[in-house]
């Protein structure tokens, strides 16, 4: 877990103390999956991908969004064949997170742990189904109107 030092007065501008920044740092999460729509597989791995992401990059899950798409096997491409022709499933997963809320072990865990479950849940993966974790500034990141950033600054309840 990494920290930050916010002066606590301009009196003392060394005197720092810390503030816990996978705090308040939600993720993101976009997951592709090639097939026709299913509801009921979105809502399991909707469910799975939060437990996932919550526990192994120290989320919250009330502050986690998860959006499934479904695009069909046969406008799926790679090398030029549809995942049709190649009778193979593949998934495209971007989780967005607050930069340096993650230490690189929590990562290559995550890259792992998501692969293996979509992997058990969809079979015949295309082994460049790919995984990509979107590190962004605080200051360029946020929730209801709010960036991370500002929350950082002005909340208290980041202070551990």
């Amino acid at each position: 877990m990494f920290l930050l030092f916010r002066a606590i007065s301009n009196e003392y501008p060394l005197l720092h103390h810390p503030i816990n920044l996978s705090e308040n740092a939600m993720p993101g999460i976009t997951l592709q999956l090639s097939g026709h729509e299913d509801p009921q597989l979105a809502h399991r791995l909707a469910n799975a991908l939060t437990k996932l992401t919550c526990r192994i990059l120290d989320k919250r899950p009330e502050q986690t969004m998860v959006i499934v798409r479904f695009v069909p096997a046969e406008l799926w491409f790679i090398n030029g064949q549809s995942l049709q022709a190649l009778a193979r499933h593949s998934f495209r997963l971007e989780v967005t997170v607050t930069d340096e809320t993650n230490t690189r072990a929590q990562k290559a865990q995550y890259h792992q742990e998501v692969y293996a479950l979509l992997a058990e849940t969809l079979g015949e993966l295309h082994e460049h189904s790919n995984i990509h974790i979107i590190d962004c500034r605080a200051g360029a990141y946020g929730y209801g109107g709010v960036t991370q950033e500002f929350r950082y600054q002005h909340n208290e309840s980041f202070c551990s």
